[in-house]
This record gives structure tokens, C-alpha cells and sequence, in this order.
């Protein structure tokens, strides 16, 4: 497959990934389905940290853009522009690998919840993990289904950004390939010219 080809397909991968991860992060600020809680700064603080929004989203996203189009034709499709894709790629990685982290930490920490009284990480210090004990998710009472909830779309954010560190660094690799030999876009124009002449 050519190198524009490649970015193409990756650009095209990476555009619902990103607004996935948009997605997942907002939705995580509304636990329970309601306002308050952000609000009133009832959330857990890997949901502040804005993973998903910032780093799988928005610093994915861009690179996305540039990388779409140094696979078309135009003035990106050329060595230097594959060059700079690499650039671009590497910081899609970074976005993808903060994403990743923060809904890790998210997952090992568990939801900011009210607990019979007092609102905290219940299961923050327990030992061992409290994914496997669907037991021990009663502990929140409030906002309903709250580890559910935050289980979901932080697991959903962790594939993502697992998924973008794979194809941005498939575009740093394609982007060295193109830099080096070039794009087989070059090769195509210059095919044609032969062929009409």
C-alpha cells in the first residue's frame, strides 16, 4: 500500500476514535445522568484531568487532520510533509498515552461517590480490585449506577486510546517510509504524464 494511501486510512480510523473519546470524557462529568454533581465538584478527579477531551481527543484530532492530508494530493503530499506527519503522529502518541493513563488511574481509583455518609473513593484503598466484587459496588449510593457508570466509559476511553497509540505510531512509521522513499503519489502523476504522452 502506498504511504498516502496509508495515511489516508489511518486519518480515517483516527476521527471516530478522537470523537469517542470526546464523547466518553463529557459524559463522565454527568454521573447519574445530572448536573449537580459537577456542579457541586462531586466528581472524581481523573474525570478533571479531561484525558478524554483533551488528550485522546483534541491532541489526537489535529494530528488526524494534518496526517488526511498528507495523504491527499496537494502540497502536504511530498517528502517533507510525510516528515512533518511524523511530528504529528508523535503527538497524537502522547494524547493517546495521557488518555490511556488518566482512565487507568480512573479505573484502579474508582468513582468519587457517597458512601452511607460521606462522600469520597471508597474503593480507592481497598485491597485488591473492585472490578471483579460487583459485591462491594453497593458501597456508592449516590449517584445511582455511579460505577457502572464510570467502569463503562473509562474501560471505553482505555480501548480507545489504546487503539490511537497503535495507529499513531503505525504513521510515524509510515511517515519515515514516505520521508524516505517518497509518496507513491509522485510516482502516479508522473505515470500518467507518460501515459497521456
Amino acid at each position: 500500500m502506498c504511504t498516502g494511501k496509508c495515511s489516508r486510512c489511518i486519518a480515517g480510523i483516527l476521527y471516530p476514535l478522537a470523537v469517542t473519546s470526546i464523547i466518553c470524557n463529557i459524559l463522565l462529568f454527568f454521573p447519574g445522568w445530572d448536573v449537580k454533581y459537577a456542579q457541586n465538584g462531586q466528581l472524581t478527579v481523573q474525570v478533571k484531568y479531561m484525558g478524554g477531551l483533551v488528550g485522546g481527543g483534541l491532541m489526537v484530532l489535529i494530528p488526524a487532520l494534518y496526517i488526511h492530508l498528507t495523504g491527499t494530493g496537494g502540497c502536504c503530499a511530498n517528502r517533507c510533509g510525510m516528515f512533518l506527519s511524523i511530528a504529528f503522529a508523535a503527538l497524537g502518541v502522547a494524547g493517546a498515552l495521557y488518555s490511556f493513563i488518566v482512565a487507568l488511574l480512573g479505573l484502579i481509583h474508582g468513582p468519587y461517590c457517597r458512601g452511607i455518609l460521606l462522600w469520597g473513593t471508597p474503593f480507592e484503598d481497598s485491597k485488591g480490585s473492585y472490578l471483579g466484587h460487583h459485591d462491594q459496588w453497593s458501597k456508592c449510593m449516590e449517584p445511582k449506577n455511579v460505577v457502572e457508570f464510570n467502569v463503562a466509559l473509562f474501560s471505553t476511553l482505555l480501548i480507545t486510546s489504546s487503539l490511537q497509540l497503535v495507529f499513531c505510531a503505525t504513521q510515524m512509521i509510515n511517515g519515515l517510509f514516505g520521508c524516505l522513499c517518497g509518496t507513491c503519489r509522485n510516482k502516479e502523476v508522473r505515470w500518467q504524464s507518460r501515459r497521456r504522452a
